[in-house]
């Protein structure tokens, strides 16, 4: 037993004089598998213009959560809804509701388009048409759902509709009332957007007339006046920034370093010298890759798939600069599977000869933090070590517990063997007067001091002692993965 509320989240248009509504109105959530997102849905028939929902007729409710609808063949479920449920026992069942659900792309260009239609079929006894146009996009699955309807021009053959406004994402991510099917044509948002030419005037084909009539050749054509697409910015393109603005934590200036390069700069350029041949992996976690926008959370900055090496710490910065140019920075903040990749090299290499040092620079608060937990307690047991820098003003709290200095990190009754993380934010080592070198020089000082004393518990743990010194085979070499 418990307190809950419901708080009220919209409503659909109201669609006249039908008992199968097809509604447009589209309401976007935001999706958490880890939690029960329960919904709620009363259906109401309009008996007056009033906003107030108790002056209109109760038909009926169903319950369900997000999570059902998502879950369904086909992200599709079909609920009974009821009339008054005493005691938690549905009443009369007044119909049934369809639920569909899709993740919205990242998408946020918005297309504006205007249309024609000329010498369309005659539907009035009295007069000509009342001619509107509905789009349908289609979905994964073959089926086609509405997206758009257009205004009604009265009594025309030869309609010219108002210019209108629509996401990209809602055109290629029915209204089945008492009006007259003229006929229907096909398109797609790659030849809409060629713009006004011979390529976008479409024939009207209605499929029972054509059946019908042998010299039929179609019911009108509609032509498309116009077409352009621009791009909106939500509110996240404001707090996150753009790499090549001032505001952004990756901003690219021409004349001095950001946070992230002077993080890699500092580090890298002293344990760098530990490094045989100076070959770097670096990776890029968080953002959406060309060119189909998936989301990656262990990439190569190089974009070698093959071979994520980069020469030296300024071949790392480099392909860092390069990247941003590439790709959209996107969320959630994940660590387990660039951790989970080094460690994959680690486990390869365990009789001392090699030791590999994460260096991993965020500026968000861990978002995996259970599944980072098993992953550095897995690491723990292989010659690797983590660091983590964290950027920019973000309140790191969470991040202390992977810094096994006083608690251990533990996972699933697992306890790390070693402590191999060592976090610190970067704003406790920025220089009041703004001198970069001595901020960097602070940085690498302490994130680097627990370095030797983590290699050397992993040699012990494995009864691992140094070569002899006159020995020609090379020391152990130290892997640095950014």
């Amino acid at each position: 037993q418990g307190l809950f509320c419901t708080q009220f989240f919209g409503r659909t248009e109201v669609i006249d004089n039908t008992l199968n509504p097809d509604f447009v109105r589209k309401f976007v959530l935001d999706y958490f598998f880890e939690e029960k997102q329960n919904l709620r849905f009363d259906v109401y028939n309009v008996d007056s213009r009033s906003s107030n929902i108790s002056k209109h007729s109760f038909l009926g409710q169903t319950f369900c959560t997000l999570g059902e609808i998502i879950g369904s063949s086909g992200s599709r479920l079909e609920r009974g809804a009821y009339k008054n449920r005493v005691l938690g026992i549905p009443g009369k069942k007044c119909g049934n509701i369809i639920f569909t659900a899709e993740e919205l792309s990242n998408c946020r260009d918005i297309a504006t388009m205007q249309l024609c239609a000329n010498k369309l079929d005659k539907k009035d006894f009295f007069g000509k048409s009342d001619p509107f146009l509905v789009f349908y996009r289609s979905n994964e699955d073959g089926t086609f759902t509405i997206c758009h309807k257009t205004e009604v021009i009265k009594n025309t053959l030869n309609p010219v509709w108002q210019p209108f406004t629509i996401p990209v994402r809602a055109l290629c991510n029915g209204d089945y009332d008492s009006h007259d099917f003229i006929g229907e044509f096909t398109t797609s948002y790659r030849e809409l957007s060629r713009g006004q030419s011979q390529f976008n005037v479409y024939e009207v084909l209605n499929p029972k007339k054509k059946g019908r009539k042998k010299k039929y050749v179609n019911s009108g054509t509609v032509t498309l006046l116009s077409f352009k697409v621009e791009s909106e910015y939500t509110f996240v393109d404001f707090i996150r920034g753009n790499p090549s603005q001032p505001t952004s934590l990756h901003y690219m200036n021409p004349y001095q370093l950001n946070a992230y390069a002077m993080a890699l700069k500092a580090v890298g350029e002293i344990i760098q010298d530990y490094d045989s041949d100076k070959l770097f992996p670096a990776y890029g976690f968080g953002a959406k890759l060309p060119p189909d926008g998936k989301i990656s959370h262990a990439f190569p900055l190089n974009s070698d798939c093959e071979n994520a090496n980069c020469v030296g710490i300024e071949g790392v910065l480099e392909a860092y600069y390069d990247c941003l140019r590439k790709v959209q920075l996107y969320g959630p903040t994940n660590f387990a599977p660039v951790i989970n990749q080094v460690a994959q090299c680690a486990s390869e290499v365990t009789d001392g000869s090699q030791y590999f040092v994460l260096l991993i620079i965020t500026d968000g608060v861990i978002s995996d933090m259970v599944q980072t937990r098993e992953a550095v307690v897995t690491a723990a047991s292989l010659p690797m070590s983590v660091i983590i820098v964290g950027v920019g003003p973000a309140e790191f709290d969470a991040m202390e517990e992977l810094d096994g200095d006083e608690v251990r990190v533990s996972s699933r009754g697992r306890v790390a063997e070693r402590d191999i993380v060592q976090f610190v934010p970067f704003r406790d080592y920025i220089d009041r007067s703004g001198n970069q070198v001595l901020s960097m020089a602070r940085l690498a000082k302490d994130v680097l001091a627990e370095i030797p004393d983590q290699l050397l518990s992993f040699m012990k743990s494995r009864g691992i002692e140094p070569r002899p010194a006159l020995c020609p085979s090379p020391t152990p070499q130290i892997n640095v993965h950014l």
